[in-house]
């Protein structure tokens, strides 16, 4: 295990609106505000987006699952930012569901706002974790 210990830095109270793509707001909120590092949450609503449920199996690198968010959902979310090279990345993981349909895993890909989206976004200030490519996943990776 490693860890580095940081402080709460500045907290962001954001509204995304209908058919927003909340990833794209996220990251244009972390260069805007040169946030570094943060964990955020999410609630609200998506009618659209791709996420992935797990890997096909045990091997490296690991060959992803996709599922896809269609119609409006209900989406409970928590994730983390830091930064890659030059650009803030995001890894959030999360349940969405309608009617007696749930389903959970890593959001990456073409969401949309279903009517209203919340976020809490949390920085966490004086430590010096970022993303990095890791060699054995193919995956970029937090790095401490």
């Amino acid at each position: 295990m490693k860890y580095q210990s940081g402080n709460t830095g500045r907290i962001f109270v954001v509204k995304f609106m209908e058919g927003e793509k909340p990833l794209e707001e996220l990251k244009e909120l972390a260069v805007k505000e040169n946030i570094k590092s943060a964990v955020f949450w999410l609630i609200g609503g998506l009618k659209e987006g791709r996420f992935v449920c797990g890997p096909k199996g045990d091997e490296f690198p690991p060959e992803p699952i996709w599922k896809e968010i269609s119609g409006n959902n209900e989406i409970l979310g928590i994730g983390t930012l830091f930064w890659y090279n030059e650009e803030p990345r995001l890894h959030i993981h999360g349940v969405y569901g309608r009617e007696d349909t749930i389903k959970m895993g890593c959001l990456r890909e073409e969401a949309r706002v279903f009517l209203i989206l919340e976020a809490i976004v949390m920085e966490i200030a004086d430590i010096t974790a970022k993303r990095q490519l890791d060699e054995r996943s193919k995956m970029v990776v937090l790095e401490i």
